[in-house]
């Protein structure tokens, strides 16, 4: 498989267009509340990008019409924002930014809550952080892919939640998705780690049966029993000891390098 191993020059590039990433998910947070509509949210976003000499990567790609993902309730993935699609309270949403930097690539995505929300809503989406923070634990050269997987759908099934298949991680650079597939369940990708490779980790989580299907709109991913979903991204790059999360926020309960021996 081609993947790439970054240059020390690419990491510098990597970890700017990282913080500006997580940076935009900082700056939103503020504004996720009820009435809001996720056109507004998007536009936020995108001036903020904008501002910062930088370029929201979702705009454009692939016809894809806005410059972030807003996923609400039981939307999985790829969600439109819309003039119309109105935030309300007890919503869970995820917003995914991707930014691209000096021609680099970073991806990162979160959730939110809309006000004060139920008790599955807040088990779900911990259970979906807590897996992937999970998974970090074990990145460092020498060390198989398929760990993320397996360490993933053990920790989201033994919580009684099911793992999305169709969508994956990616090696990330200068290009959006690039070699790797990173997946979230046990497979036999007999791909190691190795110190410069960059990618990301997202899992998507869904309350009830792990089916999805697309909308008309040919973007909107959503579970096909309509159950709650839920994600958390982050763009990781393999270090000598561990792994450092080039999109780590400052709001999060875990260290942004992991030494890992």
């Amino acid at each position: 498989m081609n993947y790439t191993i970054k240059t020390e020059t690419e990491i510098k590039k990597m970890r700017k267009s990282g913080k500006l990433a997580a940076e935009v998910l900082e700056m939103i947070e503020k504004y996720v509340q009820p009435d809001v509509s996720t056109e507004e949210i998007n536009n936020i976003c995108h001036d903020f990008i904008k501002k910062r000499n930088a370029i929201p990567a979702c705009l454009g790609y692939h016809g894809f019409p806005k410059s972030v993902c807003i996923s609400i309730n039981d939307v999985v993935c790829h969600g439109i924002p819309s003039k119309k699609e109105i935030l309300k309270k007890g919503d869970i949403v995820n917003i995914d930014v991707t930014v691209i930097k000096d021609n680099y690539f970073a991806d990162t995505s979160r959730m939110f809550f809309v006000g004060e929300t139920n008790q599955l809503c807040k088990k779900l989406c911990k259970i979906t952080q807590e897996s992937l923070y999970a998974s970090l634990n074990i990145i460092k050269p020498k060390i198989p892919f398929y760990k993320i997987g397996e360490i993933i759908q053990n920790y989201v099934e033994k919580n009684n939640f099911s793992i999305v298949r169709e969508y994956c991680g990616h090696g990330i650079g200068s290009k959006f998705h690039e070699p790797p597939n990173v997946l979230h369940y046990k497979s036999c990708n007999n791909i190691f780690f190795e110190k410069g490779m960059i990618f990301t980790i997202e899992p998507m989580v869904n309350a009830g049966h792990s089916a999805v299907e697309c909308m008309k709109d040919g973007w909107t991913v959503r579970t096909k029993d309509r159950s709650l979903s839920a994600q958390y991204e982050h763009t990781i790059l393999v270090t000598e000891e561990g792994c450092d999360v080039l999109t780590w926020q400052k709001n999060e309960k875990i260290p942004s390098k992991f030494i890992n021996r």
